[in-house]
């Protein structure tokens, strides 16, 4: 009986002892498999993408950013029969040029004894361009307008022994005509052109600078000193303002290098300039052919350009001829019209003036101008 007790006993010590080692194993193995990383064969092991290897451009092809890249470069071509969405941009219109040239004419009207007229208005006139008919309009009243004046005063020796009462005269001119914003600037005729006196508004300014201009034994560069004037003239003056050259000269030229008589009409009709002359020798030039081709020079330039030339019998004479000057500009009428020719051609076209319902008064205008060159 003894024995069978301690049979028992030990038999359980034993189960006791094998379920205790059970639970030991079970919790070493539960705790390997969390600390341990586990070794994956390769079959077992997740695929990845290789990325594919990177293609070289061909020589002339584009970059691949050229060809297009995002959604863009995905979508596939249309189908037949799909409709495309994306819209081609209209062109841009061709800007529209919108020529405004305005052509100014400045127009004397006198009656049969020289006496200014002054009470007309752009309906009495018709200006014609080339035989077309232009729809005219007044800048201004009569006179009013401002006057960007030049002055050329010879030097050289043909005029040397009259120099002294020109320059007097010519003082007393200015004086008189120019008013509050008139302007003037002078040149001399030497052997070469002279700016004397820079633009000025200043009358007293431009007076005390002509005093200063003395008379010399130099040639005379006709010519040239009309052109740069000119020039000048047309890059000075203000907008709107009647452009005047009255020059003081026998017309003769003895030492232009540049341009001749041809040139200098052009240069005045280009930069809108009346031109008014006075040739202080007197009648005895019709005894000198050189004298005489100067003086015609002078009446044609005037005539081109709706001015005048004068030849005084006298030097004292000098006087009424610049208050005659003075009077046509004071009661000087100034046209404007858009031609309706707006071809920029550069070149010439001619003006006709008139006042059709009273034919007895003398109109006296420019003849011509050029047109602008794009």
């Amino acid at each position: 009986m003894l024995s069978r007790k301690r049979y028992f006993k030990q038999t359980f010590v034993l189960i006791a002892f094998a379920l205790t080692a059970g639970i030991y194993v079970f919790d070493g193995s539960v705790a390997g498999q969390t600390d341990r990383p586990r070794r994956v064969t390769e079959d077992q092991a997740p695929k990845t993408p290789k990325p594919e290897p990177k293609q070289e451009p061909k020589p002339g092809s584009k970059p691949a950013e050229q060809q297009g890249t995002g959604a863009s470069a995905q979508q596939p071509p249309p189908q037949q029969g799909q409709k495309k969405t994306d819209k081609t941009p209209d062109p841009e219109p061709e800007p529209i040029r919108i020529k405004t040239s305005l052509v100014t004419v400045p127009v004397s009207v006198t009656d049969a004894n020289g006496n200014q007229i002054r009470n007309l208005t752009a309906e009495d006139f018709i200006l014609e361009e080339d035989g077309v008919k232009q729809q005219l309009q007044t800048l201004g009243e009569p006179g009013k307008t401002p006057i960007e004046l030049c002055m050329l005063f010879d030097v050289s020796r043909s005029i040397r022994n009259r120099f002294d009462f020109q320059r007097e005269a010519a003082g007393r001119f200015l004086r008189e005509v120019l008013k509050s914003g008139d302007a003037v600037s002078v040149f001399a005729i030497g052997t070469f052109p002279k700016l004397a006196i820079q633009r000025t508004e200043s009358v007293e300014s431009a007076i005390a600078g002509t005093q200063a201009i003395q008379p010399t034994d130099e040639s005379t560069a006709f010519f040239d000193t009309v052109v740069k004037s000119s020039r000048y003239l047309s890059d000075n003056a203000v907008t709107g303002a009647r452009r005047v050259m009255i020059i003081l000269s026998d017309g003769e030229d003895t030492n232009s290098e540049r341009f001749r008589l041809g040139d200098a009409q052009r240069e005045l009709q280009r930069g809108d300039a009346l031109f008014y002359a006075i040739n202080p020798s007197g009648p005895s030039i019709r005894l000198n052919k050189i004298s005489t081709k100067g003086h015609e020079g002078m009446v044609r330039l005037s005539n081109e350009t709706g001015g005048l030339a004068f030849l005084p019998d006298k030097i004292e004479d000098l006087t009424q001829v610049f208050s005659q000057i003075g009077a046509e500009l004071q009661a000087q009428y100034l046209l404007g019209y858009y031609s309706t020719n707006d071809s920029n051609d550069g070149q010439l076209r001619k003006i006709t003036v008139r006042v059709p319902k009273q034919t007895e008064l003398r109109i006296r205008a420019r003849k011509g101008y050029y047109a602008p060159k794009d």
